[in-house]
């Protein structure tokens, strides 16, 4: 789909392993005894990063010993999470090929190549049989996904009976004015899809899902980007490590437009956790 290989150019690097491999250097890290923790100021690439993926985490109850499918799975930051710190299995599918390969390197040198697998692939498509899953989640993933019933569709035949959805993606409160771009996830309304939680929940019910949670993260996200600009600020840009690296040049740009658009009440990122019936 042009749509898709559009999604996946915004996110493509060129030397993303490489960049990410010196900048833990810098950092002080040794490359040879990385811990997943070590990773995570950069393979989170969502609003909150890892204490987002800790609270999502502890949403959506999850237990030692399930299988999960991480749905955009990017770095793999949050497959490690769960992984590591959960005890699950977890299978990543992401469109951007550069994300996978550089997921599949860090998954080694933290020692986790057993408990985390990553492919290529569309979530409109998943390339996985009927209820392969217990429990399946997304996080700032459906923004760039247009065809969301058909996302939930997917997701829904590969998930077992009783098998949790979590989703953490930057949705729309006010209907009201357009949203500002650039933002992490798209240079234009070209690749941009938000959409409310109302709209959220309805297509997730029609898919099969009963919907048990929902929680806005408005303030806590203004509250981490405000934090991240006051740092890079006060130490005369930002870290070695760190979300800039996948925002690129335009990162400072995207950081002032998404406090913008949060505190205009435009959007906010947003958790649902639901079961699939």
């Amino acid at each position: 789909m042009d749509l898709e290989k559009s999604v996946a150019q915004h996110y493509a690097h060129g030397t993303l392993e490489e960049t990410i491999f010196s900048a833990l250097a810098a950092s002080g890290k040794d490359l040879d005894h990385l811990a997943p923790a070590d990773l995570a100021p950069v393979d989170e690439f969502h609003t909150g990063g890892r204490e987002a993926t800790i609270d999502f985490a502890a949403e959506m109850a999850i237990e030692p010993g399930l299988r999960l499918l991480d749905v955009g799975s990017g770095l793999g930051g949050a497959s490690r999470y769960f992984a590591h710190e959960r005890g699950c299995q977890v299978t990543g599918i992401d469109l951007t090929e550069e994300y996978v390969r550089a997921a599949e390197a860090f998954a080694k040198r933290v020692g986790l190549e057993s408990q985390v697998s990553y492919q290529r692939g569309s979530a409109l498509d998943l390339p996985f049989a009927a209820q392969s899953f217990d429990g399946a989640y997304m996080l700032h993933v459906g923004m760039n996904i247009q065809d969301k019933a058909r996302l939930f569709a997917e997701v829904h035949r590969a998930l077992k009976p009783g098998g949790v959805f979590g989703i953490y993606d930057v949705m729309r409160e006010s209907g009201e004015g357009d949203l500002s771009f650039p933002v992490p996830w798209a240079s234009s309304p070209a690749t941009s899809f938000v959409e409310s939680a109302v709209a959220y929940r309805r297509l997730l019910e029609r898919a099969g899902f009963a919907v048990q949670k929902e929680r806005s993260r408005r303030e806590f996200a203004i509250e981490f980007l405000r934090q991240m600009r006051a740092r890079a600020a006060q130490e005369g840009g930002p870290p070695p490590l760190g979300l800039h690296i996948l925002m690129g040049a335009s990162a400072p740009q995207k950081v002032a437009i998404m406090i913008d658009n949060l505190e205009r009440g435009m959007i906010a990122p947003t958790e649902i956790i639901c079961r699939a019936l």
